[in-house]
């Protein structure tokens, strides 16, 4: 190891903040499908016998979201505009910010242009005690860790 370099505990993932448009939601349970990939593409060049890997298209992941039941619905009247078909509307750019021990932020990923493509409400059992769950998928156009 080098001088003055000293090793950095990896930070944990149980606290993050996510905030769409500029508004900062709490309370959520989970967040997942940060990911980005990109197709390779076969190419054949010429007569030759071996196949060359070409960068073909970005993909991303839709993010998914879940939280308790509160009496907050921003999430579903945001999922309720493209369902009435003001996708145009709906296009909302955000963040997810991991944060450390201190409650700084020590991460951040940020989408572009996302819509909710997809809620999910709660299971109902009359013999459990949790937290009644909804869940929001989320499609974008764009992933970037900025932090």
């Amino acid at each position: 190891m080098a001088t003055g370099q000293r090793n950095k505990d990896p930070f944990r993932g149980f606290k993050f903040r996510i905030q769409i448009d500029g508004i900062s939601k709490a309370g959520f349970r989970e967040v997942s499908g940060l990911d980005a990939s990109t197709d390779a593409v076969d190419y054949r060049e010429g007569d030759g016998d071996s196949i060359l890997k070409l960068a073909g298209l970005k993909k991303f992941s839709n993010i998914t979201l879940k939280r308790g039941i509160t009496d907050d619905q921003d999430l579903w009247k945001w999922r309720t505009m493209v369902m009435d078909g003001k996708i145009k509307d709906a296009r909302k750019d955000g963040q997810i910010i991991l944060l450390d021990d201190e409650g700084n932020e020590a991460a951040e990923w940020t989408f572009t242009a996302g819509w909710p493509t997809k809620w999910t409400g709660p299971t109902f059992n009359a013999t459990a005690n949790e937290v009644a769950i909804d869940t929001i998928e989320i499609a974008h156009e764009g992933l970037k860790r900025v932090k």
